[in-house]
């Protein structure tokens, strides 16, 4: 018996795959994963030495954990077809509205034990958050381990599910606001002369090197904005317009768009 499963070979799945054989957490020939795509299962096969199948009920048959990895539309079918060998094995989801309830009630098993999370796409460098909400039939020790799992790919926080949808607009959906500004940053200082290439360089490591003060110093990142900002200097000049051109608002109101979506409102 496999120890994991995959339903769904896309690029959060392959990502996801990846850190957890590259952190040791199981081999590859502990791992089985489907995906309706012959290409895609021969790439993923030849890429990463796991089993693959076309068979989604192999999949939940032979795994103790199962990771559902298919887009949202497709849950109902996919549910469908496994619910029926569905007993003692973990589930994971990924996919964004899916709720608890709801899913439970697709598997049509009250003792189903389904833990719903929301991962990002760093997950593809191992750099990674994934929020964690367990059912009521996931034990301590069977939480643990999940996150143990999701570990291999980065940070993980157990979080309650009113959270979900704004956990989406936070950090699920927040890459792409992020390669946005790396790109409109790269684009100014191609403007100013710099080679893209570079310009890119420049701002991808001063987004990183942020963060990472933000999470490695505990300072608020006003605080750390501070001390950027000196008096009658470059920089506070730059802040002025952005909030003049309300790029705070922006960001605010744009997460608050993608938290009703999320919601389906």
């Amino acid at each position: 018996m496999n120890k994991l499963g995959f339903i769904g070979a896309g690029n959060m799945a392959t990502a996801m795959m990846s850190g957890i054989i590259r952190s040791g957490i199981f081999t590859h020939d502990e791992i089985i994963m489907s995906d309706v795509s012959e290409a895609q299962r021969r790439k993923v096969g030849e890429a990463y030495g796991v089993s693959v199948t076309d068979d989604n009920v192999e999949v939940a048959h032979n795994a103790e954990v199962l990771i559902l990895a298919v887009k949202p539309q497709y849950y109902s079918e996919v549910i469908a077809q496994i619910r029926d060998v569905i007993s003692q094995q973990l589930i994971i989801t990924i996919a964004p509205g899916q709720t608890l309830a709801s899913l439970a009630e697709r598997f049509g098993n009250d003792k189903a034990k389904i833990i719903r999370t929301m991962p990002n796409t760093p997950a593809m460098v191992g750099a990674g958050i994934t929020a964690v909400t367990p059912n009521a039939n996931v034990t301590p020790d069977e939480l643990t381990y999940a996150c143990r799992i999701l570990g291999g790919f980065g940070l993980t926080e157990v979080v309650g599910e009113h959270l979900m949808d704004a956990v989406v607009s936070v950090s699920g959906s927040s890459p792409a606001y992020v390669f946005m500004f790396i790109e409109a940053m790269a684009d100014a200082a191609v403007a100013d002369g710099m080679p893209r290439a570079q310009a890119y360089q420049f701002a991808a490591q001063a987004v990183m090197g942020s963060a990472k003060m933000v999470l490695e110093t505990g300072k608020h990142p006003g605080e750390l904005k501070d001390m950027v900002c000196s008096p009658a200097g470059t920089t506070i000049e730059a802040v002025r317009v952005l909030e003049e051109k309300g790029f705070r608002s922006a960001v605010l109101e744009a997460m608050k768009a993608c938290t009703r979506k999320a919601k389906g409102i």
